[in-house]
């Protein structure tokens, strides 16, 4: 990770927020829950977001269900606070979303 990456304010992290209406703050995790039509998609989407955070050397914590995935993301690297790249990658997870089936 880029020493250079400070955390976001949090007038920056409503901001962000703002252009993600389903993306949430929990503590120090920027957090988003999808459903899916069965446990196929669900999975499959599992995999593309596996390949966009080797793609961007960022990564969040999955959790796959039956029919759903629970993403938490920060940035560990300066302490687990959230960061551009913590929004950078809900930005892309949720450009894929739609193409996979979600509720």
């Amino acid at each position: 990770m880029n020493a250079q990456v400070e955390p976001l304010s949090g007038k920056e992290i409503e901001e962000r927020l703002a252009e993600l209406p389903r993306w949430s703050v929990k503590g120090e995790l920027l957090r988003r829950h999808y459903l899916f039509h069965g446990h196929f998609p669900a999975a499959a989407m599992v995999i593309h977001i596996a390949q966009i955070q080797e793609e961007l050397g960022h990564h969040a914590d999955l959790t796959l269900g039956y029919n759903r995935i629970d993403i938490a993301v920060n940035t560990h690297s300066i302490g687990g606070r959230i960061t551009h790249l913590d929004f950078g990658l809900a930005r892309r997870i949720e450009d894929i979303a739609a193409g996979h089936g979600v509720r």
